[in-house]
C-alpha cells in the first residue's frame, strides 16, 4: 500500500510541476538550457520540506539528463547543468550546489556539498586578461553507487563506488573505489573491506 501510494505522490507532483516543466523548455527555446535549469533550479529550491523534494524531483525528471523519481534533492540545493544525471535512492542535502555530473545509486550528499563542473572551470595562465574572460573547460564529473560525500566538502574529480568523503574535503583527483578520503586535497585514509 505505501508504494501505491508513493507511486501516486511521484505522478501528483509531476503533474503539479508540469507548469515548470513547459516554462523551461519554452524558455530554453530563447536561452540555453544551463540558464534555464539554473533560473528553474533557484526559484524550486525555496520550496520546503518534503514537499518541495517531490516537487523537485517531479520537475528535473523531465529537464535533466536524468533524474530518477525518488531521488530527494533538499532545500535551497542549486544545479547549474542540464547534463546532470541523478540515479535512484540519491539524497542531496540541503544548500548543495550540483554542476555537471552522474550521480549513482544510493549516494548521499550532505549539507553544503559543491560538485563542481570538473577543476578546470576557469583559465587564469594570463595576468594581463581578467580571469573571467579566459574562459575554461567543463568536464562531467562521477561519483560512483553508494559513496556518501560528508559536509561541505568541494568535488571536482570523481569519486568511485563505495567511497567516503570526510566532511569539508577537496577532492581534485580521482577517488578510487571503497577508499576513504579526507583534508584539502583530500587524500586517502583508509581503504574500505
Amino acid at each position: 500500500m505505501k508504494s501505491i501510494l508513493k507511486e501516486i505522490l511521484f505522478i501528483l507532483f509531476a503533474v503539479l510541476a508540469s507548469p515548470f516543466t513547459l516554462s523551461y523548455f519554452l524558455i530554453s527555446l530563447v536561452i540555453n538550457k544551463n540558464q534555464s535549469i539554473a533560473f528553474f533550479s533557484q526559484l524550486l529550491s525555496l520550496i520546503p520540506g518534503k514537499l518541495g523534494s517531490y516537487y523537485r524531483a517531479g520537475f528535473y525528471r523531465f529537464t535533466l539528463n536524468s533524474c530518477s523519481k525518488n531521488a530527494v534533492i533538499s532545500f535551497a540545493t542549486l544545479l547549474s547543468q542540464q547534463d546532470t544525471s541523478i540515479a535512484s535512492g540519491v539524497y542531496i542535502g540541503p544548500q548543495c550546489n550540483i554542476g555537471m555530473c552522474d550521480i549513482k545509486q544510493n549516494v548521499l550528499l550532505g549539507s553544503g556539498v559543491h560538485i563542481m563542473s570538473g577543476a578546470k572551470q576557469h583559465n587564469f595562465d594570463d595576468v594581463n586578461v581578467p580571469i573571467r574572460d579566459q574562459g575554461g573547460s567543463y568536464t562531467k564529473v562521477n561519483i560512483g553507487q553508494n559513496s556518501w560525500v560528508g559536509n561541505g566538502a568541494l568535488i571536482m574529480a570523481d569519486i568511485g563506488e563505495n567511497c567516503v568523503v570526510a566532511a569539508g574535503s577537496v577532492v581534485i583527483s580521482e577517488v578510487p573505489d571503497n577508499a576513504i578520503v579526507g583534508g584539502n586535497p583530500a587524500k586517502i585514509i583508509k581503504i574500505r573491506s
